[in-house]
């Protein structure tokens, strides 16, 4: 209205605003005056005074102030709403672009974003709107209905991965040129991947005022964007935008295939955007992990999954240099172990006896002999055993091995060896030629300095070609592998010094051996390639839930690099023991944040509408006072001082009346002399009789249903027992006393806030004393035994972990639970394949003879996931609202 951010909930009401001229007319009518007859007994009492005089017309501010107390009332009826925040977005006549960023950023705040978009469209009912989002392809724009917008709104997920905004800038700019009426509003998650952000400063500067931005002014944006398997621990690396205010630390977690938390550990960025999280843990349990997030963070870039290529794997190294001869600093071994050391965990074996028999009894995964010439008799069978097993062997060549070798290499090498560059040969150093496709080097940048001057030649073969993994430019192998039984042979055709070549002193030869190394954990009775194409099985959704893989989702090479796209959704690909991890981020990827300099921003979180009925009304009553007083005071009945202190008692009230109310009062009263709040009505009822609780969510549908749940067991219990509780009631543990109540149910929801610190001492009080918590996280359906844990059993878990919990399990079959009154054989609610934990019970030496288990007290806490309250909830025809799984007769007794 005029620009301004006022709206009406019933505008018709407005147009009896036309009718105040009329009733203006009307006021003013008086009746004709008097006529005037000379009476006789006129002189009798022409001195007597007139007991009550009338104006012959109504005063003008009497007149005013009527007019305006029917204006004031006429405003109010059609219900003005003030919106200082969000009036002027939206507010033009032309086509309207609603261009959304639904990338993996804006999943914390989502439904903020939501909301932000619902209430912009609903401001704009009387436009035509287009819906865009960045993750989607640009096809032509065609504006729709604000209903049709709304409709597709409510389907929009964000998607896990970063899409291309590119594309959408584009097709907007595009529009709004050809519609010079046409308004753009971006709602954007202000994220960009990297620091480069010429497409958006574009996008802004050719736009102009035609473009209004809504974005966060801080942000819970934080994501992993890659770990390393070090020596004493698992080194996540997370980073986040420069937002001012978004949160510094927090914790990462470490969980296994089956979802089991291994460990975690606490990161801080300190006012940086990089941040680090060691999880120290030992090899075999960090070689288990196989997701990282950061708890309490609802997004797929906060998620990292690893697979057999972040294992850390055991090493033994076995030199085949004698102790005079050996140099330390510049022999083979010492070069394979700096390559190594960042990736696996390296056990040299010290000199003496059967060094290799002495590597194999450490149980490493990876054996790497230095010039070791030929491995016979028991030794070579032991070797044998180890590759045939799953191990991978790695060898190079030397003199030993260019003199006499054995059968545990890949191909059958030439006695002698050949030598390029020398002074007796013809030949020149060799170059590295490119990698073939199938090896798993493709994809690693070739260096152009690396020399061969002398190696070892492979005989002739059918399979030598499909054996090469990289070979010199003249077509002759480098590095040759095959399998045996389960394991795998590797060979380098030259030493691992730099007496044959410099491919030691290269970068490449770390990845070449970082990339065979990672195949110890592949290897197996699969038959993978780098080129092998690996399909999704488990893919991440936009909050960093597993999910099925989309039906768009795409397979994958094996030594695919980089982040995850719309055709490649990050998740794990393969078979399971095989699995290819695919991420939202780059290893090496950074967050910074768009430079929003001249553009027009606003808020997303806006300040909720002020309703002004209230005190339109307020304001037209008080005026219905003040003219039945004017009246009072015209007409003789009240005298000039007390219509004084009436109006000034009135005007009191009504500066009372519309004063701002603030629900969170700060008391000024110092601590020593603040006295006990008043028990409210809801408080003294329960102290009076025993009813059961439940904790409101916010969910209008959880609570509902805890509440029908709640009454039906209440009349159960009437019924059946000798007990009779009052009507059950709900509660919020933060403001609500804990004391009156036994048993509080409490329903788990995904985006339940946590509550505070002395809402968590009152729940741990309350438990200690006797009390018991139901927690129901209603999950059963979803849960899998592979799976990582739902959001509301992480939420759960997240609650907990700042609570005195006792040690818990699930209830055994002797327990007395079971054994009571209807010998249950398990608990169960809506679903009857959750589990429900209660605190453990240890068993005494005789506890076997016992027919039931028992303990000296009430269990603190009950943890479900078989939804007990839409179990119990039935509507006001006593019929179940919710139908029970299976469904078996008596599942709902």
């Amino acid at each position: 209205m005029l620009g301004l951010p006022l709206a009406f909930a019933t505008p018709l009401v407005l147009s009896a605003l036309l009718g105040l001229p009329l009733l203006y007319f009307l006021l003013r009518v008086t009746p004709p005056p008097p006529r005037r007859v000379p009476l006789p007994t006129l002189p009798i009492v022409k001195d007597l005074a007139s007991v009550e005089r009338q104006p012959s017309r109504t005063p003008w501010w009497l007149l005013a102030l009527r007019l305006l107390l029917a204006a004031l009332t006429i405003l109010a009826l059609a219900g003005p709403r003030w919106n200082p925040d969000g009036g002027s977005v939206g507010s033009g006549e032309g086509p309207l672009v609603l261009l959304i960023d639904n990338g993996w950023g804006s999943a914390p705040d989502w439904q903020t974003r939501r909301e932000r978009a619902n209430t912009l469209l609903a401001s704009s009912s009387s436009r035509t709107i287009a819906l865009r989002v960045t993750s989607e392809d640009p096809l032509a724009i065609v504006p729709g209905s604000a209903i049709n917008a709304t409709d597709r709104l409510r389907g929009l997920q964000p998607v896990p991965h970063t899409p291309d905004r590119t594309r959408q800038f584009a097709a907007v700019s595009a529009f709004a040129t050809s519609n010079p009426a046409a308004e753009v509003v971006w709602l954007s998650d202000g994220l960009i991947v990297g620091e480069a952000a010429e497409a958006e400063k574009a996008f802004i500067e050719k736009l102009g005022a035609r473009l209004k931005i809504i974005a966060p002014e801080t942000s819970e944006v934080r994501a992993i964007a890659s770990a390393a398997n070090e020596r004493e621990a698992m080194v996540a690396r997370l980073v986040r935008p420069d937002f001012n205010g978004s949160k510094s630390n927090g914790i990462v977690r470490a969980l296994d295939g089956r979802g089991r938390l291994i460990g975690e550990a606490v990161f801080a960025f300190n006012g940086s955007k990089v941040a680090e999280a060691r999880i120290a843990a030992p090899l075999e349990i960090r070689n288990d992990i196989t997701r990282l997030e950061i708890a309490d963070s609802t997004s797929a870039g906060a998620v990292l999954l690893l697979d057999a290529g972040a294992q850390r794997r055991r090493v033994g190294l076995i030199s085949g240099e004698t102790t005079d001869t050996a140099q330390p600093l510049v022999s083979g071994a010492y070069f394979v172990t700096k390559a190594l050391a960042p990736y696996a965990s390296l056990q040299e074996t010290p000199r003496g006896g059967d060094p290799i028999f002495r590597a194999l009894e450490d149980r490493p995964e990876v054996m790497v002999l230095v010039d070791i010439g030929s491995v016979s008799g028991a030794t070579f069978d032991r070797l044998e055993k180890f590759v045939q097993g799953g191990g991978v062997l790695i060898r190079f060549a030397g003199s030993g091995l260019a003199a006499a070798n054995d059968a545990l290499l890949p191909v059958r090498i030439r006695r002698g060896g050949r030598v390029l560059g020398g002074a007796l040969s013809w030949e020149k150093p060799q170059r590295l030629a490119p990698f073939p496709q199938e090896s798993p080097f493709a994809g690693l940048q070739l260096p152009n300095d690396v020399l061969i001057e002398r190696q070892v030649l492979a005989e002739p073969d059918p399979l030598l070609s499909e054996r090469t993994w990289a070979a010199l430019s003249d077509g002759t192998p480098l590095v040759t592998a095959a399998k045996r039984g389960k394991g795998l042979v590797v060979l380098f055709h030259v030493t691992a010094d730099t007496s044959w070549s410099n491919l030691p002193l290269s970068g490449i030869f770390v990845e070449m051996l970082r990339k065979i190394v990672t195949h110890a954990a592949t290897t197996g009775e699969t038959t993978e390639t780098a080129t092998e194409v690996v399909n999704p099985r488990r893919a991440l959704d936009g909050f960093g839930t597993f999910v099925a893989p989309p039906p768009t989702a795409k397979g994958i090479s094996r030594n695919r690099q980089g982040s995850a796209t719309a055709d490649h959704p990050p998740g794990f690909y393969g078979p399971p023991e095989a699995t290819v991890a695919l991420n939202v981020l780059a290893p090496d990827a950074t967050l910074s944040t768009i430079p929003f300099a001249g553009a027009n921003v606003l808020p997303l979180t806006i300040k909720p509408p002020v309703e002004l009925r209230p005190t339109l009304l307020a304001a037209a009553f008080m005026l219905f006072l003040v003219d039945a007083l004017a009246v009072a005071w015209l007409s003789g009945l009240l005298v000039r001082r007390s219509v004084v202190r009436v109006a000034g008692v009135l005007a009191l009230g009504f500066a009372m009346s519309i004063g701002p109310h603030d629900g969170h009062a700060q008391s000024t009263v110092p601590m020593s002399s603040k006295v006990a709040p008043k028990a409210t009505p809801e408080e003294i009822a329960s102290s009076l009789v025993t009813r059961l609780a439940y904790v409101v969510t916010g969910n209008r549908d959880i609570d509902e249903t805890s509440r029908l749940g709640l009454i039906s067991l209440t009349r159960a219990l009437t019924t059946r027992t000798a007990f009779e509780p009052g009507p059950p009631i709900g509660i919020d543990p933060a403001k609500d006393e804990l004391v009156f109540y036994s048993v509080i149910y409490w329903p788990i929801t995904p985006d339940q806030s946590i509550p505070g610190e002395a809402a968590l001492r009152r729940i741990d009080g309350f438990m200690k004393n006797g009390g018991t918590v139901i927690f129901d996280t209603r999950d059963a359906l979803s849960i899998r035994p592979s799976a990582s844990p739902s959001p509301e059993t992480r939420r759960l878990r997240l609650m907990l972990s700042s609570l005195d919990i006792p040690e818990i399990e699930p209830i055994p079959p002797d327990h007395v639970l079971t054994k009571t009154f209807y010998l249950l054989e398990k608990v169960i609610g809506r679903y009857a394949g959750g589990e429900t934990w209660i605190e453990a019970i240890p068993r005494g030496p005789n506890a076997e003879k016992r027919p039931a288990r028992a303990g000296d007290r009430v269990s603190p806490v009950v943890i479900t996931s078989n939804d007990l309250a839409a179990a119990w909830a039935v509507d006001k025809n006593g019929q179940p609202r919710f139908p029970m799984v299976p469904g078996e007769p008596r599942q709902r007794e």
